[in-house]
Protein backbone atom coordinates (compact mmCIF):
# COMPACT_ATOMS: atom_id res chain seq x y z
CA UNK A 1 0.00 0.00 0.00
CA UNK A 2 1.53 3.34 -1.29
CA UNK A 3 2.24 5.97 1.33
CA UNK A 4 -0.27 9.45 0.49
CA UNK A 5 1.06 12.81 2.35
CA UNK A 6 -1.65 14.28 3.85
CA UNK A 7 -2.98 17.54 2.39
CA UNK A 8 -1.50 20.31 4.73
CA UNK A 9 -3.66 22.80 5.67
CA UNK A 10 -3.44 26.14 3.92
CA UNK A 11 -5.08 28.30 6.33
CA UNK A 12 -3.59 30.38 8.29
CA UNK A 13 -4.23 29.60 12.50
CA UNK A 14 -5.71 32.76 14.10
CA UNK A 15 -3.12 34.74 16.04
CA UNK A 16 -4.67 35.19 20.04
CA UNK A 17 -4.32 38.56 21.38
CA UNK A 18 -0.68 38.88 23.32
CA UNK A 19 -2.47 39.84 26.60
CA UNK A 20 -4.02 36.44 26.69
CA UNK A 21 -1.28 34.39 25.23
CA UNK A 22 1.02 35.80 27.87
CA UNK A 23 -1.46 35.03 30.52
CA UNK A 24 -2.00 31.68 29.21
CA UNK A 25 2.24 30.25 29.24
CA UNK A 26 2.31 32.07 32.59
CA UNK A 27 -0.43 29.75 34.17
CA UNK A 28 1.90 26.88 32.65
CA UNK A 29 4.76 27.94 33.88
CA UNK A 30 2.99 28.30 37.52
CA UNK A 31 1.41 24.67 36.70
CA UNK A 32 4.99 23.43 36.15
CA UNK A 33 6.69 25.04 39.52
CA UNK A 34 3.59 24.46 42.14
CA UNK A 35 3.61 20.20 40.38
CA UNK A 36 6.81 19.09 41.50
CA UNK A 37 6.73 19.79 45.16
CA UNK A 38 2.91 19.02 45.45
CA UNK A 39 3.86 15.89 43.98
CA UNK A 40 6.25 15.15 46.69
CA UNK A 41 4.24 16.10 49.67
CA UNK A 42 1.27 13.88 48.78
CA UNK A 43 4.11 11.05 48.14
CA UNK A 44 5.12 11.92 51.58
CA UNK A 45 1.46 11.98 52.94
CA UNK A 46 1.13 8.66 51.49
CA UNK A 47 4.19 7.24 52.97
CA UNK A 48 3.56 8.41 56.65
CA UNK A 49 -0.13 6.60 56.13
CA UNK A 50 1.41 3.56 55.45
CA UNK A 51 4.14 4.12 58.14
CA UNK A 52 1.02 4.20 60.44
CA UNK A 53 -0.91 1.56 59.34
CA UNK A 54 2.34 -1.27 58.45
CA UNK A 55 4.68 -0.28 61.21
CA UNK A 56 7.67 0.49 58.49
CA UNK A 57 9.80 3.30 58.96
CA UNK A 58 11.18 3.51 55.54
CA UNK A 59 7.70 4.20 53.57
CA UNK A 60 7.75 8.48 54.48
CA UNK A 61 10.94 8.71 52.48
CA UNK A 62 10.16 6.48 50.18
CA UNK A 63 6.69 7.90 49.27
CA UNK A 64 8.91 11.32 48.94
CA UNK A 65 11.31 9.55 46.12
CA UNK A 66 8.08 8.53 44.46
CA UNK A 67 6.16 11.51 44.66
CA UNK A 68 8.96 13.35 43.19
CA UNK A 69 9.65 10.89 40.59
CA UNK A 70 6.30 10.64 39.67
CA UNK A 71 6.03 14.51 39.38
CA UNK A 72 9.08 15.04 37.46
CA UNK A 73 7.83 12.61 34.89
CA UNK A 74 4.95 14.57 34.49
CA UNK A 75 6.45 17.89 34.34
CA UNK A 76 8.36 16.52 31.39
CA UNK A 77 5.59 14.89 29.42
CA UNK A 78 3.68 18.41 30.15
CA UNK A 79 7.03 20.39 28.61
CA UNK A 80 7.19 18.15 26.01
CA UNK A 81 3.08 18.25 24.68
CA UNK A 82 3.66 22.38 25.09
CA UNK A 83 7.19 22.61 23.78
CA UNK A 84 5.96 22.71 19.99
CA UNK A 85 3.53 25.66 21.37
CA UNK A 86 6.53 28.25 21.72
CA UNK A 87 6.81 29.78 17.86
CA UNK A 88 9.70 30.38 18.20
CA UNK A 89 10.37 29.35 14.36
CA UNK A 90 13.43 26.70 15.29
CA UNK A 91 11.35 23.54 14.52
CA UNK A 92 11.74 22.12 17.34
CA UNK A 93 8.22 19.95 18.38
CA UNK A 94 6.47 20.25 15.00
CA UNK A 95 5.17 17.40 13.47
CA UNK A 96 5.64 17.13 9.58
CA UNK A 97 8.37 19.82 9.30
CA UNK A 98 9.18 18.67 5.61
CA UNK A 99 5.89 19.44 4.60
CA UNK A 100 5.96 22.30 2.09
CA UNK A 101 2.43 24.72 1.96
Amino acid sequence: MPFNRPIPDRTPRAKSSGGLDTLVQAEKLMQIAILLPCAAFIGWLAGAWLDSHLHQSWMGLAGIVFGGISGLVYVIRLVMASGGDSGTGDGVGKENSDLKP
